[in-house]
Formats: C-alpha cells, structure tokens, sequence
C-alpha cells in the first residue's frame, strides 16, 4: 500500500486478509507474528560523505526512492566500503546511483504522491508483462538501458511520459 500518512491497523490489517483470502486464495491461516515499519519513500538525497562522516544504509541514500527498497542497496554499498579500504582507496570516490534511476525514481514518485495510477497496478502490470529477473535488476538498478526501455514500453505512456516532463 502507499499511501501519505500512517494509517489505522485495521485498514492494513483488511488489505493483508483480502490479499490472503482473495488473491491467494487461502482460507485457512493464522498470523503468528505482526510487523510495522514504515518505508521511506522520498526523493532527498541522502549524502554518503559529509561533516567529517561516512553514512551509510539510509541515511547514506542507500534506500531506493520509489520502492523503499533497502537490503540489497546496503549489502552492494558494504562491499564497495570493503573493497576500497583493502585496496586504500578513498571512500570519498565511492559511486552514487546512476542519474537515470534517480530519474526513473523521481518520476514514479511523482505518479504516486499526485495518485495519477495506483502503485500496486504499476508494479502488477511492470511483472505481469515483463521477464521477472529483467524487472528486479530494473528495481536493482543493475539493468542496461535496452531493458529499461523494454520495461518502460509496458507501461502507461501517457502518465508517465507526463510525470518524467514535469522532471526537468
């Protein structure tokens, strides 16, 4: 769900059993455990070095902007650090995102913040129509520029086409 503010538990607690029940199609389960967190969904960067300190995780801009993705950013950023304090490299060198994520990012964010298409619609129809490990090297920032097009092209053109405008 992405929504703008916290909402009340009974809201997440009926999408999760609709989904359970309805789309999964199990009618028998039980919630053993409950989790809340909320994932940041922002645009600010987040800088890796400043004020004498090296950030790291979230606060190092490793959460990614328009899924709140998080885990994998931080393990590809560790080795990074690892790497480059074995071989004495500067840290300061270390690479940010590619620009045309931030951008792919900013434009999504922009689709979701002004509810111009539904989030779980966007990412229902970026799977349904594209080979999955294409779409999470996408999400990874990890994919080439032919596969991005490729997964770009199954989605709403107009909405997006506008939104990635309203970019620059």
């Amino acid at each position: 769900m992405f929504s703008k503010e916290i909402l009340e538990d009974t809201v997440y607690e009926t999408a999760l059993k609709n989904y359970i029940e309805n789309i999964l199609q199990l009618q028998e389960y039980q919630v053993v455990e409950k989790e809340f967190g909320v994932i940041p969904m922002t645009n600010r960067k987040f800088p890796f070095y400043g004020n004498d300190q090296y950030n790291i995780g979230s606060a190092g801009g490793q959460t990614k902007a328009s899924s709140g993705y998080t885990f994998q950013f931080i393990q590809k950023q560790s080795q990074i650090i690892i790497d480059s304090l074995i071989k004495g490299s500067s840290l300061k060198q270390i690479p940010s995102i590619p620009k045309r994520f931030r951008f792919y990012d900013n434009t999504l964010l922009y689709i979701l913040y002004h509810r111009k298409l539904q989030g779980k619609d966007i990412f229902t129809r970026m799977f349904a129509k594209n080979d999955p490990v294409e779409v999470l090297r996408f999400l990874d920032n990890e994919s080439t520029l032919t596969e991005e097009l490729k997964i770009i092209s199954t989605l709403p053109i107009l909405p997006f086409f506008k939104a990635a405008l309203r970019q620059f």
